[in-house]
């Protein structure tokens, strides 16, 4: 029997920034909610089975129901904050007979729902290949400037700067042996490679995706729901047309030709790969 990809969604979070009467992971983009989207998606990458870290507020206005999941669920408590929510769900998946065999475990935030599945692919290979944390990048597309403490600023190199995206990946007995030493040892980090670095594991980067924009703000809920929209329009000048009538067009259209170059730099990978394999297979008929 195969081991078990086990993803932890995290969406207990309260959502202060957003606000409005609706927990985030609840919020609907074309009619699914952000949680049943991330679980898809993780799903859709590799992911065996999901447990969903939630509070009683998103766990009733959610209401997931088990058998329209594509991926057999736990739902577990989450806690006072991110770090004690990442730490119930993979506490969650040493008390399971089964997930306590997991090959591969990826934290995931319920906000990010667009993911796409080579992303999530790619970070389960990584895993499977040995590493030991890992972690989706994307370029900074924008000029970034520190500030100084006397209300002065100066710029930074953004060539060497990457925006650090979920889902992020480990072998289980990997994270949860650093969630355990951080918790013991009082320690905050913003995200599970930073507190596996934190515990002396090497951190892997791998290319992540301008689809996994996280949501937090409203309007970001708009520009989420313009690019699912738009993702069907990859290479056609029509959608461009269609995105600088609507408002925030124009970073949308930005957004769209991100993803065009994503996708085009994939096609060129499989290309040579499939290259490669007949060159391959040519010199071992020759042989």
């Amino acid at each position: 029997m195969s081991q078990p990809v086990v993803a932890v969604i995290l969406g207990a979070g309260l959502g202060v920034r957003y606000g409005g009467p609706v927990s985030k992971p609840a919020l609907k983009i074309t009619g699914h909610a952000l949680m049943n989207m991330s679980i898809e998606a993780m799903a859709a990458g590799g992911c065996t089975h999901a447990v969903v870290v939630v509070n009683d507020k998103v766990a009733r206005e959610l209401s997931l129901t088990k058998a329209a999941l594509p991926i057999p669920i736990i739902q577990v408590p989450g806690g006072a904050s991110r770090q004690e929510s990442a730490h119930n769900g993979l506490r969650a998946i040493r008390a399971d007979r089964e997930l306590s065999r997991a090959e591969a475990v990826l934290i995931h935030d319920a906000v990010r729902p667009m993911v796409p599945a080579h992303v999530v692919g790619d970070i389960i290979g990584a895993v499977r290949g040995g590493a030991q944390a890992v972690a989706p990048v994307i370029d900074v597309v924008d000029s970034i400037r520190v500030l100084g403490g006397q209300g002065d600023s100066r710029p930074v190199d953004r060539s060497t700067l990457r925006a650090v995206q979920t889902p992020q990946g480990f072998p289980l007995d990997v994270i949860w042996a650093a969630h355990e030493r951080m918790a013991a040892a009082g320690e905050q980090f913003t995200d599970d490679v930073s507190c596996a670095e934190l515990a002396g594991y090497e951190v892997v980067l791998v290319p992540g995706s301008r689809m996994s924009m996280k949501v937090t703000e409203p309007t970001d809920m708009t520009i989420a729901e313009a690019l699912w929209k738009a993702r069907a329009t990859l290479g056609h000048h029509s959608g461009r047309r269609v995105l600088r009538h609507v408002p925030g067009g124009q970073y949308l259209e930005s957004q769209l030709a991100g993803m065009e170059r994503e996708a085009a730099e994939r096609e060129r990978e499989a290309a040579e790969r499939e290259q490669g394999q007949r060159s391959r297979d040519g010199n071992a008929a020759e042989a």
